[in-house]
């Protein structure tokens, strides 16, 4: 079907997703976020690349570059205008999106998406393109010259539909034509649509790094296969993260007891995995126990064993966990559960190297390391009475603080990646990685669950996000927000174009002009004000008649008419 200008939607939705943040020096534009650049700066930039690479090159890598930049805004559109506009209504938001950009305004001429036959096919006439502008200093061209632009509409047309879809600009004000005209087709109806495609990945260098991507990715997937424990391992390259990693490794070929505190979450048993992997026990059992999974009468019968007959159901003597762990090292989690019994057992057996299963009569020599773990106070569990004091100082020759996730921010995206990866493998997914804001969302959230928490986050987004879709902040939270990323004092844009008063300026302290602009901006009648301001005064009163009036100044009598009048 033929368009014009006046075709495309209001672009309202679109404008409302866009959200400055002044004091945070931040712009985002839906789950990205985004830079104000001055056109001088992508003019040097562009002539410095095509000094450095070449044209050819250089023409590829900002067709990429606006690929990428389609692909993610496809998104931003089918979120906004999928279910509630319909597909064309979100095709068109891509143009609207780049002129709110200030890339380029885009006149619709012709558009028809009909993909259960096979059919589609858009005609747009590009006016002030930026690239156009860019190019002006290089003086008149002989090919098309909106490379970034023509990226971005193919990027943009392909994740929305599903669908390889290229354009082509058939002329070019670059050139010296009148206008940059151009049309898009599905790819396989372009002759040449091979060597295009060709431009998205066209340096021998980039062939390469994919090549070696993914050489990477199988390597790392089939580590992570051979793996007993966790599938993340003790990354991190947080000072505090690697000092006790040090510390960790330095302990390693000896035979002292380890004691690992920390909150919940933030992964000791994988740190006292790492640490009997590099002892001279490595080749000997790891046994992890958590103490305060058993419950409290089966504990020692758990860590020690247990003969025939000692109690009602002890059908057959059985080993406990300290035989399994003989010649290798035993994991004690929660090591403060442990009842006196089972502490005074312990104690014995890092002093003597013996034990005495639940109702024998003989003891049995064990050669195991002790690492243990707890998220609570020993000493102030000593000082209380509930932990023995000569197990705690023996167990204190060598302890290790693991810090919370929150004291290693430089972390958090690293270990979102490898989660990502791993569950990305498991579930058969292919996604784009983290939108910024949900990047952001990672970095200000406080994880009180720590390693563990992040990782189900991430398992959960991967399993609600489609594929080449990327992971929001709702994907990663739900509908949690993180209080942190202030969006109270993000700013967006009028009607007009001009920035609108943050929600700190209708504070007490904004002027009444102040606290109407978003009303005027909106375009409300007063006959709308009016009885939107009743209407929530009475919710905020609970339908007191006689506290809404006063608290609008108003009589009850002249309050009770407007309820009436606006039917309320």
């Amino acid at each position: 079907m033929f368009l014009s200008s006046s075709d495309y939607p209001n672009a309202r939705d679109l404008m409302d997703a866009l959200r400055f943040l002044p004091e945070e020096g931040q712009i985002w534009l839906g789950e990205q976020r985004m830079l104000l650049m001055p056109l001088a700066a992508s003019t040097f930039f562009r002539n410095e690349l095509i000094t450095t690479l070449g044209m050819e090159r250089a023409r590829g890598l900002f067709m990429r570059l606006g690929y990428y930049s389609g692909l993610m805004d496809a998104e931003l559109g089918a979120s906004l205008r999928g279910e509630r506009l319909g597909l064309e209504d979100s095709f068109l938001a891509g143009p609207q999106l780049h002129a709110l950009q200030g890339h380029v305004q885009a006149v619709p001429i012709s558009l028809e998406i009909n993909l259960e036959e096979d059919r589609f096919y858009s005609e747009f006439i590009w006016k002030d393109s930026f690239e156009v502008d860019v190019w002006r200093s290089r003086g008149q061209q002989r090919e098309p010259a909106c490379w970034t632009l023509l990226g971005y509409a193919s990027g943009y047309a392909t994740q929305l539909l599903g669908r390889e879809v290229q354009y082509r600009e058939v002329s070019c004000r670059s050139c010296g034509d009148d206008n940059c005209r151009i049309i898009g087709k599905l790819a396989e109806e372009w002759p040449d649509h091979a060597a295009f495609a060709d431009l998205l990945r066209e340096a021998p260098l980039i062939d390469e790094l994919y090549e070696l991507q993914a050489r990477i990715a199988t390597l790392e997937s089939d580590l992570a296969r051979t793996r007993e424990t966790e599938s993340w391992g003790p990354i991190g390259s947080t000072p505090a993260f690697r000092e006790m990693l040090t510390m960790l490794d330095s302990a390693a070929p000896s035979e002292v007891p380890v004691l690992l505190l920390g909150e919940t979450g933030t992964g000791k048993e994988i740190l006292a995995r790492r640490l009997h992997d590099n002892s001279l026990r490595a080749s000997g059992p790891f046994i992890a126990v958590n103490c305060a999974a058993i419950p409290p009468e089966l504990i020692e019968s758990e860590l020690f064993g247990v003969e025939k007959g000692a109690y009602t159901g002890a059908v057959q003597s059985r080993m406990g966990r300290f035989e399994r762990a003989d010649g290798g090292t035993l994991f004690l989690d929660e090591l403060a559960e442990l009842s006196p019994r089972a502490q005074a057992a312990l104690l014995r057996v890092l002093q003597e190297g013996q034990i005495e299963r639940v109702g024998g009569e003989s003891v049995t020599e064990v050669n195991v390391r002790i690492v243990a773990a707890t998220h609570t106070d020993l000493l102030t569990r000593v000082e209380q009475g509930s932990f023995r004091q000569d197990l705690f100082y023996r167990l204190n020759a060598f302890t290790l603080n693991v810090p919370p996730l929150c004291q290693r921010l430089d972390d958090i995206v690293p270990l979102a990646k490898h989660f990502l990866s791993h569950f990305e493998h498991h579930y058969q997914r292919r996604t784009l990685g983290f939108s910024d804001q949900a990047r952001s969302a990672m970095h200000q959230y406080r994880w009180p669950g720590n390693v563990r928490e992040l990782k189900n986050c991430v398992e959960r987004g991967v399993i609600l996000t489609p594929d080449n879709k990327h992971l929001t902040e709702k994907a990663l939270f739900g509908d949690y927000r993180v209080p942190t990323l202030e969006r109270e004092k993000a700013q967006g844009l009028n009607d007009t174009g001009m920035l609108m008063p943050s929600p700190d300026e209708h504070s007490s302290n904004a002027s009444p002009r102040q606290r109407i602009q978003p009303l005027l901006d909106a375009g409300m009648t007063l006959e709308e004000v009016e009885k939107a301001l009743i209407q929530a005064v009475n919710s905020d009163s609970g339908g007191n008649i006689t506290a809404a009036a006063q608290r609008l100044g108003m009589t009850r009598a002249a309050y009770a008419y407007r309820l009436k009048k606006h039917q309320l």
